[in-house]
């Protein structure tokens, strides 16, 4: 299995002491910085959180897009967009124009999304579900529409009228080629990733588990990561699917990094989220000889072909491209990752 390493940003923005993005501007140029840094550093991808109603990220396709026009061999992608405020069909457009613009190196991370502070965030955009239909029935009602959109379907009708009485079937514009294959649903249950691999999406397995089964948090990742791969081979799709997992790895080489995030080391954290008991991951920060060793343990680690380090993006890109520049040399390799020539 090839390894892939990338970063994964939430893109916060705030003008507090310290902070080197202290607007949305600060926020979207320098992840575009930051990307760039990380190819010439020879990390696998750039990828980012979208979150509506927050001082975060939260219109990827123009970024993406930039991003793509100004890299030339780096993934770009998102974790994840969340469906329920998306209109598949102009959603379908702008991928397929982010992905031709990059050269087809969009991965695309799409799900029903995470705990929002906003009151029916995605009302308020205009899209209300049906009578009784969950958010999630109702993200994943919208990402059926926006597969067959991008996978050429017809979803229009020609006008009669304006073609002489021709009549038939109209698909969005443009289509990518390929992009389909390059979807990814983010599930924060096994059930979930059981049906991403009904559909043939790769999977992006969140650091925020909606169940707890006592296992450490590694361990119940990878039971769903290898349950995902079992429901793939059983619906007998012919590619190989991709699986994408996330850390937070925070190497300390500098006393600088001792003062941000000397005390930063923690254990797999429970608690209840929307009423659900939750498993969520741990955060990695010392030595990365240490880091690197317990990764190379992490049982999730080793089953994904794929690991996203986040970034405190609010240190500015000088800072992140050198904790990248270390997680590549020092960490990365003993999870079997080696640099792309």
């Amino acid at each position: 299995m090839t390894k892939r390493i990338g970063f994964l940003s939430f893109g916060h923005w705030r003008a507090a002491p310290g902070s080197q993005t202290r607007t949305a501007g600060d926020a979207l140029l320098q992840t575009i910085e930051l990307a760039q840094a990380a190819e010439e550093i020879g990390v696998d991808g750039a990828f980012v959180r979208v979150h509506h109603f927050e001082r975060q990220l939260a219109s990827p396709f123009p970024l993406l897009s930039a991003i793509g026009a100004r890299t030339s061999r780096i993934e770009i992608g998102t974790g994840v967009i969340d469906m329920r405020y998306e209109n598949p069909l102009y959603m379908a457009e702008e991928a397929a124009a982010a992905d031709l613009i990059s050269g087809g190196r969009l991965q695309l991370g799409v799900s029903r999304g995470s705990p929002e502070t906003v009151l029916r965030g995605a009302e308020v955009f205009g899209y209300v579900p049906g009578d009784g239909q969950s958010a999630a029935d109702f993200a994943r009602e919208k990402t059926r529409l926006f597969l067959a959109a991008i996978g050429g379907a017809a979803v229009g009708q020609v006008d009669p009228e304006r073609t002489g009485g021709f009549t038939g079937g109209l698909a969005i514009q443009p289509q990518a080629p390929g992009l389909a294959d390059r979807i990814w649903w983010g599930a924060g249950t096994r059930a979930t990733a059981r049906w991403a691999a009904s559909l043939g999406l790769n999977l992006q397995s969140s650091t925020l588990l909606s169940e707890d089964t006592g296992v450490p948090f590694d361990e119940l990742q990878a039971e769903q990561i290898r349950l995902y791969r079992a429901a793939w081979a059983e619906h007998g799709w012919v590619r190989e699917p991709r699986v994408s997992i996330s850390r937070s790895v925070l190497p300390i080489t500098e006393d600088v990094d001792r003062r941000y995030f000397g005390a930063a080391g923690e254990d797999d954290q429970i608690g209840l989220l929307e009423g659900v008991r939750s498993r969520f991951g741990r955060t990695y920060a010392g030595d990365p000889e240490q880091i690197a060793k317990e990764l190379a343990e992490d049982e999730a680690v080793r089953e994904a072909d794929t690991v996203l380090f986040t970034v405190p993006n609010q240190l500015g890109v000088a800072y992140n491209a050198r904790i990248l520049e270390t997680i590549a040399r020092e960490i990365a390799p003993a999870i079997g990752w080696s640099r792309a020539n």
